[in-house]
């Protein structure tokens, strides 16, 4: 089943349970995706599916970080109930050790040596973890093993 139908699928579900925050969420998430149909002009292939649903849940992750850092724990709340929903639909996140061992594949695959190389790591290695990790571990774990 295609993200489009489940997310249709969720939306029944959410609505017939009267659960309007997860009902909100599906509906943000579907209207993204048509955003992205729309401005692409064909249908989505699974990989810009994930590409729409990492885009939006990286904006969450950095609205719960900045409400956290202003001590609203009341808009926090609901911010992580949006992420809540969204992790739904997002595949298995690697761990940070099964990270470190794609990275340490791409630098030898693509013969790295330095950090003046890290735009071929990273160039490289995208693809193989996109809305699987975060793009931040993945910089830092290329920096650190370069």
């Amino acid at each position: 089943m295609g993200l489009l139908a489940q997310l249709t699928e969720d939306m029944k579900v959410a609505m017939k349970a009267k659960d309007k925050e997860t009902l909100s969420v599906i509906r943000m998430v579907k209207s993204a995706l048509s955003n992205e149909q729309i401005q692409l002009g064909h249908d989505l292939t699974p990989d810009e599916e994930m590409t729409v649903l990492s885009r939006e849940m990286k904006q969450r992750v950095e609205e719960l970080a900045s409400y956290q850092e202003a001590n609203r724990d009341d808009l926090a709340q609901n911010i992580q109930q949006q992420i809540d929903v969204l992790n739904q639909y997002m595949p298995k996140q690697l761990s940070e050790t099964e990270v470190e061992d794609i990275v340490k594949a791409t630098i030898s695959e693509v013969g790295a040596t330095s950090k003046a190389d890290m735009g071929k790591v990273m160039g490289a290695l995208m693809p193989k973890v996109k809305g699987k990790a975060d793009g931040k571990l993945v910089s830092q774990k290329v920096q650190t093993l370069l």
